[in-house]
């Protein structure tokens, strides 16, 4: 089974993210007023080269926020700009 497959991230645009994580928290209850910026960054250790700063968390909905994102950030690596 070729796992390189499994662990591999989708490529995505900053703008494709953006929507991803919009989408994904406002189908959140708690986390439909959060606000948040996503940033491009040098790749790290693990091979994420972009975060989300949260804004306006309510602090119940920090938790969920956080796992939302995380979850995102596993799936998606921003692509290279042409």
């Amino acid at each position: 089974m070729d796992f390189d497959f499994l662990n591999s991230k989708t490529a995505a645009t900053l703008d494709d993210i953006r929507v991803r994580v919009a989408h994904a928290l406002a189908r959140h209850p708690l986390c439909r007023n959060v606000r948040f910026d996503i940033l491009s960054v040098p790749r790290t250790r693990r091979g994420g080269n972009w975060t989300v700063t949260l804004q306006s968390v309510e602090p119940r909905a920090v938790w969920e926020a956080s796992e939302i994102v995380a979850d995102i950030q596993d799936a998606y690596d921003l692509a290279a700009a042409a």
